[in-house]
């Protein structure tokens, strides 16, 4: 296989515009083509990046068809629109990397990775925390036992905006704070529950106890499973998360909240590690500290506080990269492959089913996760 690699980049809104960025900086890669719907984004990544004469710009998926040579398309459109454009790009016999979620249904994302190892093709997921430095660093730390004990996780996700319009603030910002959990532990939940609120489009509590709609918990999740309730779609999200060791994690997300969180953290019995991207001095810290018990009192001991030092690197880069180089290799990525996003679409969509149920635990089928890789 030649070592240049020729894309099109499919969607360049407010996040397409930096995957193309990424391929046009990558000397492996060649951008042929760019498709967006709106032709006033096309002249202005056109005149943003200088785009030569030879790159194919249109508002038509189809037309990249007749654009020879084409290996790969990086599509960043609404999650929505993937499934049809992902099925169609892999039977043209294009490796695809793919915004998150991979798609909205669990059905539809094992069809889609099903068919990639058929062709032969690369099927990734930009799931782009999984590519960054304090994540992987923090994966090393807690598998190492340098936590101790573990007891419980915590994450908050909240900012004002941007207000989605296709699905609510689970599906938009929740599959962040489940990977990294799942990539810290290295295992996947068996049951999860899921409480929110609308305020902003519809009216009413979603998911509150006492809710009209009961479904029989052993049912087959919902072939849509974001689709939003009669109630509107929720800006306020609580998850719980339960592990097969019974670890808990708590998340907490919010698009109507000007206090801007991006924190997690996983506590043990020697002490904490957070991961906080709004932190000025280093996103992640390891907070040592435990308990010395004294009769009937603990008096907390060993306490301090280390920054940890980080490898540099955008992580949309190193997701990049690691596509074109599971293309030149032909070897599927081990990290935010099809299958792993599969898994983190099976996850939301068993919390949409306890989001409409009321906050009623929903266990996780284990003959749908058996088939997906671990190795996140």
């Amino acid at each position: 296989m030649t070592n240049q690699i020729k894309i099109a980049v499919i969607g360049v809104g407010r996040w397409g515009v930096h995957l193309l960025r990424n391929f046009l900086a990558h000397p492996q890669v060649s951008v042929i083509a760019v498709v967006d719907p709106h032709p006033e984004r096309l002249a202005a990544v056109k005149q943003q990046f200088n785009l030569n004469q030879d790159v194919v710009l249109t508002t038509q998926w189809q037309d990249l068809k007749q654009v020879p040579g084409l290996t790969a398309v990086a599509i960043a459109t609404p999650a929505t629109t993937h499934y049809a454009l992902i099925k169609d790009a892999l039977q043209q016999g294009y490796h695809v990397l793919a915004e998150k979620p991979l798609t909205l249904d669990p059905i539809e994302c094992r069809e889609l990775c099903q068919l990639a190892e058929q062709r032969h093709l690369i099927l990734m997921v930009d799931h782009t925390y999984l590519f960054h430095p304090a994540v992987e660093r923090g994966q090393t730390i807690v598998q190492a036992g340098k936590l101790g004990d573990l007891r419980y996780g915590y994450a908050t996700r909240t900012h004002l905006g941007p207000v989605r319009q296709d699905v609510d603030a689970l599906w938009d910002l929740a599959i962040h704070d489940i990977a990294i959990f799942n990539t810290w532990l290295g295992q996947s939940p068996v049951k999860v529950q899921a409480t929110g609120t609308v305020w902003l489009q519809g009216g009413g509590e979603q998911g509150s106890r006492g809710a009209e709609e009961k479904k029989n918990m052993n049912s087959p999740l919902p072939l849509c499973p974001s689709a939003p309730l009669p109630q509107g779609l929720a800006d306020l999200v609580w998850l719980t998360l339960t592990y097969p060791d019974n670890f808990q994690a708590y998340i907490h997300l919010c698009w109507l909240n000007p206090d801007k969180q991006r924190r997690l953290g996983i506590v043990g019995s020697l002490g904490s590690l957070i991961f906080d991207e709004m932190s000025r001095s280093s996103p992640l810290t390891l907070l040592h500290g435990e308990f010395e018990q004294q009769g009937n009192q603990f008096i907390p001991v060993n306490q301090s506080q280390v920054m940890l030092e980080l490898e540099p690197g955008e992580p949309l880069q190193r997701v990049c990269d690691r596509f074109v180089v599971s293309i030149l290799n032909n070897t599927p990525p081990e990290v935010s492959s099809g299958w792993v996003g599969t898994q983190l679409v099976e996850i939301l969509a068993a919390l949409t089913v306890s989001l409409k149920e009321g906050g009623k635990p929903v266990f996780l089928n284990e003959c749908s996760t058996n088939t997906i890789s671990r190795k996140m």
